[in-house]
């Protein structure tokens, strides 16, 4: 197969306003390194993170919620999810679906023609399991949002599906989120999961994972929006955010928040985790900054984890998970990747439900 020498890409070119994703026409086509895998893409799924890093929003200068544009005042040394600077420019775009279409020394040669999805944490091979020693895929290094694409070989999965690479795209960062944070949570069909933002990727992910393992799940989502979320099964659905969320669970005793949204209304979830609950966050989009009263940390006996370097067994689980049909992929919408603008516009403004995803 003769590969071309260059590629479309959108390339972030700096922090800032959407203008910083530039279109390319031409740009140098990668090549795998050894124990690396050349992708051609066939889509790509937008995340928080893409937004977050553009806007360096991560560093400790910004307090407020993610709005997708510049910010006043950002940190040289800590703009990214890893409080490290990012080197640009950047191809962004983490959740890749595609086929391996060459490989680097030290890579099996079998592997070309693989249909894989990504595994985006990038691990220091002699350490795995040290989270300190990780990268992200389209932030450490370049990523999807291009016609090509190189990443580790184990980080590139396999994948066995009748889904369409839209859709298999969806899921590599809201489904791993979610599953790390159901793990970290050690959720079991014993607990009664609420999940605030149930209508965003991560959130609609938290539903369908909680219930594959048993929970009773309750969403909380715009109503415009609770017949879609409906599709994801979650036993109950109230509103984004209730006046007296106390009353409107009723009697349902909740053991597991299940949060990234953050923001003015979090104390209030915190309030209604039953004695010896657990909150698990992995996200603060309605803003990072919460006011917390410890006597209800301690005197309830709650357990808070983050949630950001999934487990090694997270993205395995997943493809067995999609491959058995047992969790569901949730596309909004496609854009040509040279509309990825509009792409991100669309899902900063969080009018629609589950995923968006663009197509080179």
């Amino acid at each position: 197969m003769t590969l071309p020498d260059t590629m479309r890409a959108m390339v972030t070119m700096g922090h800032g306003e959407l203008d910083q994703l530039v279109l390319h026409e031409a740009w140098p086509r990668p090549d795998p390194g050894p124990g690396e895998v050349l992708i051609r893409v066939g889509a790509c799924g937008l995340n928080n993170t893409d937004v977050n890093t553009r806007t360096g929003w991560y560093s400790k200068a910004v307090t407020q919620a993610t709005t997708g544009g510049a910010y006043a005042t950002v940190n040289d040394d800590d703009p990214s999810w890893g409080g490290v600077p990012i080197t640009f420019p950047r191809i962004q775009g983490a959740d890749v679906c595609g086929r391996i279409v060459a490989v680097g020394a030290g890579v099996d040669a079998g592997r070309i023609g693989e249909r894989v999805i990504t595994d985006n944490w990038l691990r220091d091979p002699d350490d795995l399991t040290n989270k300190a020693k990780t990268g992200y895929f389209g932030s450490e290094r370049d990523g999807g949002f291009a016609q090509f694409c190189t990443i580790p070989t184990r980080n590139a999965l396999a994948v066995q599906s009748d889904l369409t690479d839209a859709e298999l795209a969806t899921f590599s960062c809201s489904y791993s989120t979610a599953e790390g944070m159901l793990t970290r949570a050690q959720v079991t069909e014993a607990d009664t999961v609420l999940v605030p933002g149930a209508s965003g990727g991560v959130g609609g992910a938290l539903v369908q994972l909680a219930k594959r393992r048993g929970a009773r799940v309750i969403a909380m989502a715009s109503e415009a929006k609770h017949a879609d979320v409906a599709k994801l099964g979650p036993d109950r659905i109230l509103p984004r955010a209730p006046e007296n969320l106390r009353a409107a669970l009723g009697e349902e005793a909740i053991t597991v928040v299940a949060d990234i949204v953050g923001g003015p209304y979090w104390p209030t979830l915190i309030d209604v985790l039953d004695r010896g609950g657990r909150y698990t966050c992995s996200g603060a989009i309605a803003g990072p900054m919460v006011e917390l009263d410890l006597r209800t940390l301690y005197l309830r006996d709650l357990t808070f984890t983050g949630s950001t370097v999934i487990d090694l067994d997270v993205m395995p689980n997943l493809i067995g998970y999609i491959e058995a049909g047992e969790i569901k992929p949730a596309l909004a919408a496609t854009y040509p990747l040279a509309q990825l603008r509009e792409a991100q516009t669309a899902f900063i403004e969080k009018r629609h439900t589950g995923n968006i995803v663009v197509i080179p």
